[in-house]
């Protein structure tokens, strides 16, 4: 008998899929206590260019003048924690290219944005979007646990542009109460969950006492960059708002720590429902099997994964951005050949403020008036029967009797 042949993808996949611990790395120093206090992580992130040098030697010459740059458009910042992560002999590390500056961030072309969303559009107050007829966006803070270089909302994230953004939760929150139609808040930012207990605490008490909104939701990136923060106590807390979902932001597979898993964990057994939103991003997470990796690591983690999106035309981002061709084909290589709760949707969200727009493989090669043909993703083809308003096409033959149930 021959040995069996290995699949190189699977075998890849397998790897991607398995927890490691970040470690400590250049902090091996600092005690248990310090390391696992989500203040101190905030406190020494890496944010200069004199920081970067001394803990990643490797830094190109495209990194280094984009660090000098880096606070004209977003400011740099990197918990410790994270920073661990990236792999300082690979300049097109997933992590890296995340959260490392580069100079292509100057670059701007004619269809990219500064607002891609047209989220100041549709501000009816300071800090509250209302795009979609019933929901609302809820900005509560500027600020990031770390800074993702292709952040949609670098327009106003870390105010390195100076737009000097000041939420007014009064008038918020007010604007919420004045409008029935509303049932879904989402709290975002910047991060929600680097503001304090009692802070988050006081907003979503005041949300959930509306008669009119049904749930809530937080939009936060502090499980992947620092899952120290998702503490005993936030979860208690958070625990009091139900039903209260989160989405977190993950974009690959490295990212999903065993602390991280751990953190996440924290949150379902409060029973929060969580989410994930993935970007897809050039030498991120354009391939088929880092994203299968991803999704299938995510509902190990007790998240189920939700959106993909085409990376938004905000400026400076074009480095960072693959093509919807590319993602269309990596969507057609992960429908079919994973579980269907490992499959997000993906999306472009129309520029300009057009919302979100789902975007799939051609599945449907025809539909007239007599019949659907569709394709699965082996490629084969398929006919389905069309009749309008479900009326049958032919006559049944005889009638089926239902079998007793015993």
């Amino acid at each position: 008998m021959g040995s069996e042949r290995v699949d190189p993808d699977s075998s890849r996949q397998m790897t991607l899929k398995q927890f490691h611990s970040a470690g400590r790395g250049f902090w091996n120093d600092v005690s248990d206590s310090d390391w696992n206090d989500f203040r101190w992580q905030l406190k020494h992130r890496v944010t200069t260019l004199e920081q970067l040098r001394r803990l990643l030697p490797t830094l190109t010459p495209e990194e280094e003048a984009g660090t000098k740059l880096a606070n004209t458009k977003l400011a740099l910042a990197i918990t410790p924690y994270f920073f661990n992560l990236i792999d300082p002999s690979d300049e097109n590390c997933p992590i890296r290219r995340q959260v490392i500056p580069r100079i292509e961030e100057t670059t701007t072309a004619s269809w990219e944005m500064s607002d891609p969303c047209g989220e100041d559009e549709h501000s009816r107050v300071p800090g509250l979007v209302h795009r979609y007829p019933d929901r609302v966006l809820f900005l509560v803070t500027d600020r990031c646990a770390s800074y993702c270089r292709y952040c949609t909302r670098s327009r106003l994230v870390s105010n390195a542009t100076g737009y000097d953004f000041h939420p007014e939760y009064d008038k918020q929150i007010e604007y919420i109460r004045n409008h029935p139609e509303v049932r879904d808040v989402l709290l975002s930012g910047g991060d929600p969950l680097l503001l304090s207990d009692d802070k988050l605490e006081f907003l979503l008490k005041q949300l959930r006492a509306i008669p009119h909104v049904e749930f809530l939701r937080i939009g936060t990136r502090i499980p992947i960059f620092l899952p120290q923060r998702i503490t005993s106590a936030l979860c208690a807390m958070l625990k009091k708002y139900h039903p209260l979902f989160i989405s977190i932001h993950s974009n690959h597979p490295r990212e999903l720590t065993s602390e991280v898993r751990d953190a996440l964990g924290r949150l379902a057994d409060a029973g929060i429902a969580l989410g994930n939103q993935s970007v897809l991003l050039k030498h991120v997470n354009d391939d088929p099997v880092v994203l299968r990796a991803l999704m299938q690591k995510l509902l190990m983690c007790r998240v189920r994964p939700y959106y993909l999106y085409q990376c938004d035309l905000i400026a400076g981002s074009a480095h960072l951005r693959t093509s919807v061709r590319r993602g269309l084909e990596i969507m057609d290589q992960v429908r079919g050949h994973t579980t269907g709760y490992a499959v997000p949707q993906y999306v472009i969200d129309a520029p300009g403020g057009g919302g979100k727009v789902p975007i799939n493989p051609g599945y449907v090669l025809s539909h007239n008036a007599d019949r659907v043909v569709i394709r699965n993703f082996e490629g084969k083809v398929f006919e389905y029967p069309e009749a309008i308003d479900g009326t049958p096409l032919l006559k049944a033959e005889r009638t089926l009797e239902e079998p007793e149930l015993v």
